[in-house]
């Protein structure tokens, strides 16, 4: 028998994902239920800006002043943003005011309750749906109960070993979070480029005049019959492509060879 989708029924026909990075959907909400730790939320509040998303809630946090504590402000880092505008409500029905797809997160089976997903192909589906999408994490230590889970379109089971699956709820955000990007289209790779000043002809011929005179004070090449050594260097030196950095490094190495053989010749 076919597995059910959890998306079949429920959802439009899926439009095409944009080639870059379309749009994201009118809302995606990020709902911490019951968070302990002051370090989690800001850890989460940074795991959701770095993807894009600014929209955190919490429900019935153990302090209500979780976000404002030192540990959440240094782990969110250059997040503070993030957990200044994150709301505090009593209730999850709260939490999910204006949202039509709620996805929980739940590593522990259930008897019964929404459909059971893998991140990765279920958001994969949700991303052309224009669906408002929240990821709704349990607290720390005993994860989501039923009650909450059973609010939820869908249940997200993010892969782990068998023998271990036990994830920090700051890791398991994250791993959302990028999901739900990657769903999206994703960012672009920024790679910086530092400007690199690339030696010229005149560069490397003196770099090989200069190495050509080391070698032949160490006694390493004899100029009456250089052989192929020269040439040789020659190609390695063009292979190479060197900056003028680079150049002036290994002429550097040269004159650091000759200062004390000539002193020592003086003496």
């Amino acid at each position: 028998m076919a597995k059910s989708n959890p998306l079949d029924n429920a959802c439009g026909k899926p439009s095409i994902l944009e080639v870059l990075t379309p749009p994201t959907p009118p809302t995606t909400r990020f709902v911490l239920v019951s968070p302990r730790h002051a370090g989690n939320v800001g850890a989460a509040a940074r795991a959701i800006k770095v993807m894009g998303f600014h929209d955190l809630v919490l429900v019935s946090p153990r302090d209500p002043q979780l976000t404002t504590r030192d540990d959440a402000t240094a782990m969110a880092c250059s997040a503070a943003d993030v957990l200044a505008s994150a709301r505090t409500v009593a209730t999850l029905a709260e939490a999910l005011e204006g949202i039509d797809w709620a996805c929980a997160t739940a590593m522990s089976p259930r008897d019964f309750g929404p459909p059971v997903a893998a991140p990765r192909p279920h958001l994969a589906e949700l991303a052309g749906r224009g669906r408002r999408v929240a990821f709704v994490f349990g607290t720390e230590r005993t994860g989501l109960v039923n009650e909450h889970v059973y609010r939820c379109q869908v249940c997200l089971t993010i892969p782990t070993a068998a023998a271990y699956g036990s994830l920090n709820l700051a890791q398991a955000v994250q791993l959302i979070a990028y999901e739900w990007r990657q769903a999206l289209g994703g960012f672009d790779t920024v790679y910086p480029a530092p400007e690199v000043r690339w030696a010229d002809h005149a560069a490397l011929d003196a770099l090989l005049a200069h190495w050509r005179e080391v070698l032949t004070e160490i006694g390493y090449l004899d100029p009456a019959a250089p052989k192929k050594l020269l040439p040789r260097l020659q190609n390695l030196a063009t292979r190479l492509q060197l900056s003028d950095d680079e150049v002036h490094i290994l002429r550097g190495v040269a004159a650091a060879v000759q200062v004390p053989r000539r002193r020592r010749q003086q003496t």
